[in-house]
């Protein structure tokens, strides 16, 4: 297709920022000469990310609507009417044949105009309860894109296609093959059962609390041993406790090598974000899922009751998880029968081929349009 133009809106988090990316390469891929824009929110994620993946980017004036009393909600009216009036001007200039909606609050501004102007667009919702902006723009939309099914829920059946959440699949091909490289890489004994707990980049609080205080049962179960991602946040308190200072525990604040420490792990333990969750599908282990409570909409838990469902995730809630959550490790260790199950369930959810299917979906529209 030639000529062909693509509005990618959205972001303010990794969660939204990274699929994006996904879906403009698999675009790339199919058409290597389209035009490629992205919208994205003045100093947040994708400002940075989205240039350092090959990609130009103009930045919106706009801020997400605060859920508690504060004076910043006051600028909202204010912040979205800019966004919306510097969304116009980009698209005028840009003139695309598809906008593609990734969520985040960049993306109401950018597809809202894009659609008044006559543009087809796409949605793609990473969550099993949707994010607001995408609910709202549903009816601006041709087609939806989403991970899970029952979405139907919120959003008209004839334009739902179920693709998955988009990641970068080349890094989880040949797990099996790597482990011994893994267990290397992290100086494992490869006759241990092997569990990697890890809470993002940041770090999550209530895993590496249940870390710390788990200290004594931890150290007790010595064939068992841990890699533990504590984050940035909450390297200097994870770091000096008693845990990490264990011989069955290898601590690090980051990990670049995901795939290393995925094809290490026997049980894998983590949030329950969309992108998480996709990850964890293609890896295809057992996983425990501690849904943070900290989000929008309480989103990561219908995403892991979406897997407990199907028995493919065991779930631990945020406020159980310094009771419950390594026992709940323990146990699982224990069970191989539950392992092997609930490793082939999640295996059976995983779409590696999410990002190309987005893109399939993308073009379509443009073709339909162009023939308009």
């Amino acid at each position: 297709m030639k000529n062909l133009k693509v509005l990618i809106a959205g972001g303010g988090t990794g969660g939204h920022v990274y699929p994006a990316i996904a879906i403009a390469d698999a675009i790339k891929k199919q058409v290597p000469d389209a035009e490629i824009l992205f919208a994205g929110a003045e100093g947040k994620l994708e400002m940075e990310k989205v240039p350092m993946a090959g990609y130009r980017i103009e930045g919106l004036p706009v801020v997400g609507f605060q859920r508690r009393l504060t004076w910043k909600n006051l600028l909202f009216p204010f912040k979205l009417m800019a966004g919306m009036l510097k969304a116009r001007k980009i698209v005028k200039a840009f003139r695309p044949d598809v906008a593609v909606g990734v969520g985040g609050y960049a993306s109401g501004p950018a597809v809202k105009s894009a659609a008044a102007m006559g543009v087809p667009a796409v949605l793609q919702e990473q969550n099993a309860f949707p994010g607001v902006t995408n609910k709202m723009l549903a009816a601006s939309a041709k087609k939806i894109c989403v991970a899970y099914e029952g979405m139907e829920r919120f959003f008209p059946k004839e334009k739902l296609v179920l693709t998955g959440n988009p990641v970068r699949t080349a890094f989880f091909e040949g797990l099996s093959e790597k482990k011994e490289e893994a267990l290397r890489q992290f100086g494992l004994d490869p006759k241990k059962q092997t569990v990697f707990i890890f809470g993002g980049s940041l770090g999550a609080k209530t895993l590496n609390d249940a870390m710390v205080d788990g200290a004594g049962m931890i150290g007790s179960n010595s064939q068992v041993q841990w890699i533990w991602q504590t984050g940035r946040f909450y390297e200097a308190t994870a770091l000096q406790s008693e845990t990490a200072k264990l011989p069955n525990v290898t601590a690090r604040t980051f990990i670049d090598r995901m795939d290393l420490a995925y094809a290490a792990a026997d049980v894998i333990v983590g949030r329950a974000g969309a992108l998480s969750i996709a990850e964890l599908c293609l890896v295809g282990k057992p996983a425990v899922l501690v849904p943070s409570p900290n989000v929008a909409e309480d989103h990561q838990t219908k995403n892991a009751l979406a897997l407990v469902q199907k028995n493919a995730a065991r779930m631990v809630a945020d406020a159980a998880a310094g009771k419950e959550l390594l026992k709940t490790v323990f146990d699982l260790l224990g069970n191989e029968k539950e392992r092997q199950e609930l490793s082939a369930n999640i295996a059976g959810l995983a779409k590696p081929r999410s990002a190309e299917e987005i893109a399939e979906v993308v073009l379509s529209l443009a073709k339909a349009q162009a023939k308009a």
